[in-house]
């Protein structure tokens, strides 16, 4: 199958109990580098130091004792045979972002620049993630949200060791609806995730027409 700049592929990631125990997943970064251990790595050098994005999305959705699923999103296909899990893939239509409503999932790491100090700092209160989500989907993102269905849930904290470091983000599950506004934002939004800390699982818009 050929690809070009505007495919996008859709797939899960199914791993058992035993997979999870092989490849040693115990937090989000050993998490990450499975999932980019499925693709081939497009970027160099200098671009992964200017934090060029990779093309890749995912989200865990975690599972039972028995499975874990994980949701990916990228611009290429992942290995479809790996030693550890069942990969499926299909590539989105080009009309499945045409549309004008959709219902929608997405977990997000709510946070902002601080403008006299430029620190990053976390968006905590339920409230405070319900205005920053809804003024940033206008802003940034290409899409209004109807406030009144609007859920937020699954407030959370995650904290794993990169390089020695300490790294905390904040996580917040948010689903509703929303309405595209501008076409072309909406779907680099899509395809290129919301927010910080996409390398991380944050950011896919898990989206159903409606």
């Amino acid at each position: 199958m050929t690809q070009d700049q505007d495919d996008l592929y859709a797939s899960t990631l199914r791993l058992s109990r035993n997979d999870v125990k092989a490849l040693n997943i115990t937090d989000a970064y050993s998490l990450h580098r499975v999932v980019y251990d499925l693709y081939s790595d497009v970027r160099n050098r200098q671009q992964k130091q200017a934090s060029t994005p990779s093309g890749i999305l995912y989200a865990d959705k975690g599972g039972d004792i028995n499975h874990r699923l994980i949701l990916l999103l990228a611009e290429r296909q992942p290995n479809p045979n790996p030693v550890y899990g069942k990969v499926r893939t299909l590539k989105i239509p080009q009309q499945f972002l045409q549309h004008r409503r959709y219902a929608f999932t997405v977990t997000v790491n709510p946070s902002r620049r601080d403008s006299q100090t430029g620190k990053i700092i976390a968006v905590r209160s339920r409230e405070a993630i319900r205005d920053w989500f809804i003024e940033r989907a206008e802003s940034s993102w290409g899409f209004g949200v109807n406030p009144v269905n609007l859920q937020i849930d699954k407030l959370s904290v995650q904290s794993f060791k990169k390089d020695g470091q300490s790294i905390t983000h904040g996580s917040a599950g948010l689903k509703g609806e929303l309405q595209v506004m501008d076409q072309a934002r909406f779907m680099q939004s899509f395809r290129q995730g919301i927010g910080r800390g996409r390398a991380f699982g944050f950011g896919l818009l898990q989206i159903v027409p409606i």
